[in-house]
């Protein structure tokens, strides 16, 4: 048992927080050792389990992410950049794996977790599932055999609590679509469109993004030509498969060297 890695979350509050400890607790393959909330939130010194709502699991909530990393070989981490940096840092101290499904992240953040990643495993990714990474591949194919006589737009849906758009994964998206036609994302990206904002610009690719309910996630890459359109599409109903995606990362990055990862790694999809 205590062979098994042992994995912080981070967040656990949140709902992928409690996703995430639920799908280690029941894992065969890894041991939940920690459970990071920010300081003065109310679950500071409770057991996590209990926290929660159901029975105790041994585990006290915390503000001391430095103390419950010391002897963490992962921590799994969906919280907001300024934290998710810090966090990579702590991971970096004690050599664990750091797991980032954060979205948002700046230049600058990067940038920080780029630095990090020299001493340990950082494994990132706008979306933890195995759909949404096959969808990023195909759209890669996709975008490389179309030419620019095909228009791509990038819709995603999600929750109304989501604070950041376009989401992580549509951006994952249309960097594929731009790796695939040979461009910088940076160049050709049109979003925010409002008001008189004249004809589309030929060749770039364009973000939609839509917010209500409870939406967990849905994305679509649309090819839009003349006669014809072309969509890809991803639906998640559960996030139970991010929590899942995430703990295969964490595990995958236990015999793995410092350097930065993304879920294509993990699931072999890299190209080449």
């Amino acid at each position: 048992m205590t062979d098994l890695p042992g994995i912080v979350v981070t967040g656990v509050s949140g709902r992928m927080g409690r996703m995430l400890v639920d799908t280690i607790v029941q894992s065969p393959r890894a041991r939940l050792i920690g459970a990071v909330e920010r300081s003065g939130h109310d679950w500071i010194g409770q057991d996590v389990g209990t926290a929660m709502g159901g029975a105790a699991l041994g585990v006290t909530v915390t503000d001391d992410a430095h103390g419950a990393l010391a002897n963490a070989q992962a921590v799994i981490d969906f919280t907001a950049p300024a934290a998710t940096v810090e966090f990579a840092a702590q991971a970096a101290q004690a050599r664990a794996v750091h797991v980032i499904g954060t979205t948002g992240l700046s230049d600058d953040d990067l940038g920080h977790l780029s630095a990090a990643a020299r001493h340990a495993p950082i494994i990132r990714a706008g979306n933890m599932s195995l759909g949404v990474n096959l969808l990023v591949q195909l759209t890669k194919r996709v975008a490389a055999a179309l030419d620019d006589d095909f228009d791509i737009e990038v819709i995603e849906a999600h929750h109304n609590r989501k604070v950041d758009a376009p989401s992580g994964t549509a951006l994952m998206l249309g960097e594929a679509a731009a790796e695939g036609r040979g461009v910088r994302l940076a160049d050709v990206r049109d979003a925010g469109r409002d008001g008189m904002t004249g004809a589309r610009r030929r060749g770039d690719i364009g973000f939609t993004a839509i917010r209500g309910g409870d939406i967990v996630g849905e994305h679509d890459v649309l090819f839009a030509g003349t006669g014809e359109r072309i969509t890809l599409r991803h639906v998640a109903t559960d996030r139970a498969v991010f929590a899942r995606g995430a703990l295969k990362a964490a595990l995958w990055g236990q015999d793995k060297g410092p350097g930065e990862y993304d879920m294509l790694d993990v699931l072999g999809l890299k190209d080449g």
